[in-house]
């Protein structure tokens, strides 16, 4: 039987000032190119379900044309509430500024994550997407992110974005208080932690490696 995954995405399609953003495209679209060219199944959902929005920023140079096939995939996604998370042996959770809005102290994320930690299925994410451990818990009360070495947008990239006003939270800073063992690379450069069922990425420069360490640990 082949491999399954699970593509959980942003419904989130602005900051609170109402600038848009969503879900960065090449996050999503590389790793789901890389995973089912290798023959493994990817069921795409997203936090509320229906379309998926795209951060604008993520669509400027034609990746609307480069990558139209997954782009017709996410016009309309069921909610994660109607995935039933024991079919699949693995997670994936790509970034976007949506993210930090609407995956961090998520109950109902938490849950699906924490069900995955416990059977140690894989839990892979990519820039802002592990803004979804943020407040997230396993099935014992521990912060899901404790001990565990991972990376995620750093906090300096975001304030090389001057974001870091306009978001709730800095992922690093928050990952770190709940305990991960955060490593860093140099800003914008492909960056990629393993550390037993955890992949994780530190940004969209990452989109390719990840997609590709995921698939190699599903083989």
């Amino acid at each position: 039987m082949s491999k399954k995954v699970l593509f959980i995405l942003t419904s989130r399609d602005q900051y609170d000032d109402g600038t848009p953003t969503g879900l960065w495209l090449e996050e999503a679209s590389e790793p789901y190119n890389i995973l089912t060219e290798a023959d493994i199944a990817v069921d795409l959902t997203s936090i509320e379900g229906g379309a998926v929005p795209l951060d604008p920023n993520s669509t400027q140079n034609n990746e609307l044309d480069k990558y139209a096939e997954f782009v017709a995939k996410i016009k309309d996604v069921p909610s994660i509430a109607k995935i039933d998370v024991a079919q699949y042996d693995a997670v994936y959770l790509p970034g976007g500024h949506g993210t930090v809005f609407d995956y961090a102290h998520n109950q109902q994320l938490s849950s699906i994550l924490a069900d995955f930690k416990d059977e140690d299925k894989i839990i892979s994410s990519v820039c802002h997407g592990p803004s979804a451990f943020v407040g997230a818990k396993d099935k014992q009360g521990n912060f899901l992110v404790n001990g565990v070495t991972l990376t995620s947008f750093t906090d300096e990239e975001e304030r090389a974005m001057g974001l870091e006003n306009k978001v709730p939270f800095l992922t690093q800073t928050e990952l770190e208080n709940q305990g991960a063992k955060f490593i860093t690379k140099e800003n914008f450069s492909e960056h990629v932690e393993t550390d037993s069922q955890f992949i994780t990425g530190q940004n969209p420069q990452s989109s390719v490696a990840i997609g590709k360490a995921l698939r190699d640990a599903l083989k």
